[in-house]
């Protein structure tokens, strides 16, 4: 599985950190690139911080060293200069003078490589026990709010179109009512990018001590939501201007989305099928039939 994009990396951990480390964290993102010419010594001034706090950012991010980052840095963008999506040449950064194909190809490409990097990164084996778990949920619980809310929703629309019993709920008392209720034969999703959004943790955990078989999506392996649950799901995110994580990325967690819910239908391919067949006629009945004019 290739890895992981350090400055995705440092996106997923900057809500974390605080003072100093965050100060290094931000002009690592601002400038990767420049960053790799500089010594921790040097990067440390840079900051206004020191360089054993650069060396404390390292490992708080998960890396072993000044080096290792400098490694990853480097190796980044030469996954860039080689990657169809132009990253490299683009960049994240929109300015108000800059024209519409720029923006086109700014936003475009930050939405493929979050979803090529989600593809990358994402674990098979746990995609399989989510996929298993909600083709035999007796009922699905998909929790979600603001921009989450709207992947809870689309998520309730593609498995109850193959005859999934599933509701997808955006407002904390009834989640965490419908929670209440579930059982050990029961599934409950958590979506949220940064992982710990209350509204949707609370109803999430009330669903595991139901003893309800738990899923969380999210960019953040290491937040509350992912901890809490049973399965977890990683979504990447990149940004650009006047676009942030949360928006960003809300491209890759529909795929993941979208696998799920091809792989339950496959696994519950009779059921379906015979769903889809029930309810193809209805959209095509409900289309506005154009009148030909001469």
């Amino acid at each position: 599985m290739p890895p992981t994009d350090v400055t995705t990396l440092i996106r997923t951990e900057l809500p974390r950190l605080a003072g100093s480390l965050r100060k290094v964290g931000e002009l690592i993102l601002e400038d990767p690139a420049a960053v790799t010419h500089c010594s921790a010594a040097e990067l440390g001034r840079r900051t206004g911080t020191s360089q054993a706090t650069v060396t404390r950012f390292c490992r708080a991010i998960g890396l072993d060293s000044y080096q290792h980052l400098l490694i990853e840095l480097a190796q980044e963008r030469g996954r860039g200069e080689v990657s169809d999506w132009g990253t490299a040449e683009i960049g994240p950064d929109i300015s108000p003078d800059d024209s519409l194909e720029r923006v086109v190809q700014v936003v475009g490409s930050a939405d493929l490589r979050a979803i090529q990097q989600t593809i990358d990164r994402i674990d098979l084996d746990a995609l399989e026990r989510a996929a298993q778990a909600l083709a035999r949920a007796r009922r699905i619980d998909v929790y979600g709010v603001g921009g989450s809310g709207a992947v809870a929703q689309e998520t309730e629309t593609r498995l109850f179109r193959i005859g999934c019993q599933v509701r997808g709920w955006t407002e904390v008392h009834g989640a965490a009512t419908s929670a209440a209720l579930l059982t050990p034969a029961d599934v409950a999703i958590g979506i949220s990018h940064s992982g710990a959004t209350r509204e949707t943790l609370e109803p999430f955990e009330m669903a595991k001590e139901r003893g309800a078989t738990t899923i969380a999506i999210t960019t953040d392996p290491r937040s509350p939501l992912a901890k809490a649950a049973d399965i977890r799901l990683i979504s990447s995110t990149s940004e650009t201007s006047f676009r942030t994580g949360s928006i960003g990325g809300r491209h890759s967690v529909l795929m993941i989305v979208d696998c799920l819910y091809v792989r339950v239908g496959q696994v519950s391919y009779q059921r379906a099928s015979a769903s889809l067949a029930l309810t193809d006629h209805i959209t095509p009945q409900h289309a506005v039939k154009s009148r030909r004019t001469r």
